[in-house]
């Protein structure tokens, strides 16, 4: 099983001989996810006592926020990374690399040809002439965006020769208009598969929601292979709430731009820089040395040792965007 960040007590405890940090007082960077989520409102009891019901409300909120009905709620992107590669006959499958490492693992695990594509562009994935592509967009961990009109050509070119274009959107949603979950599965796009999910942008995640945007044929067999009742009903009530919520929505669009900005003045003067709204991707041959030396500080970030990447989620408060200034200032590669 892969490794994922997030991972605090087990940091916790490895680093624990470098100083007297309490779990509570360890800073997590390490996983792009906001730092202040959507505020969870009191759920009425009863979405503890029943069963989740279909039409209660989600699907149509989704539909609104992500504009298109074709959708499936599934209980995180994750379930849908792990049960889509068995909706396929084997095939050779590109992985446009770096990627979330689930996409590439699932697809060799179901039996599919794997062709890692490392730091390619679009239409050279296209050139090696595999019938799938499978990218994220922004891209996790460096954070590359491809326009959704490049997106949408190679989704017609795949079509052509039969094929299909995955694509994980996780980080998607501070920038709406890139986003093409709403053509998924449409007669433009019928070979094109978007995935979503709330634990980024929202920070919801714990709830584990996330939705598939596919035609209708591909979306009845990953919802015959989930089986029923795949969110709880506190996380289809807290969805619904949080897809609805247009002014929370606007609001944190515009905080995260401001934090972005300023994560991306902090790391400017350590290497070459990209990332989303949500985190801040650090290239530099002394990633490890800066990873380990804010772990020894109780800071958690995500070191990507294939890649030569640190990856460093926001801080939330202002004590720990001050404790990330210290402990920066006082490292030398």
């Amino acid at each position: 099983m892969l490794e994922h960040g997030g991972r605090l007590r087990a940091a916790a405890a490895r680093y624990a001989a470098f100083g007297e940090w309490p779990l509570s007082d360890w800073l997590d960077l390490s996983t792009g996810i906001n730092p202040h989520a959507y505020p969870v409102p009191v759920l009425d009891p009863q979405c503890w006592q029943r069963l989740p019901e279909d039409d209660d409300g989600l699907d149509g909120a989704a539909a609104a926020y992500y504009g298109s009905e074709r959708l499936l709620a599934v209980p995180g992107s994750q379930a849908a990374i792990q049960l889509l590669p068995a909706l396929f006959a084997p095939l050779a499958v590109a992985c446009m690399t770096p990627i979330y490492e689930e996409h590439p693992q699932a697809w060799q695990r179901a039996g599919h040809k794997l062709r890692r594509l490392e730091n390619v562009s679009l239409p050279r994935a296209l050139a090696v002439a595999t019938p799938m592509i499978v990218l994220c967009n922004p891209n996790n961990p460096t954070g590359r965006r491809l326009p959704a009109d490049e997106l949408l050509a190679a989704a017609r070119q795949l079509r052509r020769r039969g094929g299909w274009l995955v694509v994980d959107e996780a980080f998607g949603d501070v920038e709406p208009g890139n986003c093409l979950a709403a053509l998924a599965g449409s007669p433009e796009a019928p070979n094109l598969i978007v995935l979503r999910s709330l634990g980024k942008f929202f920070g919801l995640a714990g709830a584990r929601v996330g939705f598939v945007f596919a035609a209708d044929d591909r979306l009845a067999l990953l919802r015959e292979a989930i089986g029923p009742w795949p969110l709880s009903g506190p996380a289809r009530a807290v969805a619904r709430l949080a897809l609805a919520d247009r002014h929370w929505q606007a609001q944190t669009r515009r905080e995260l731009a401001a934090a972005a900005a300023r994560l991306t003045a902090l790391l400017r003067p350590f290497g070459e820089l990209g990332g989303t709204a949500l985190f801040a991707s650090l290239a530099t041959s002394h990633a490890a040395s800066l990873f380990e030396h804010l772990a020894r500080q109780a800071i958690l970030t995500r070191y990507f040792p294939a890649h030569g990447l640190l990856r460093c989620g926001l801080p939330g408060r202002e004590s720990e965007w001050q404790r990330l200034a210290c402990a920066l200032s006082t490292w030398t590669p």
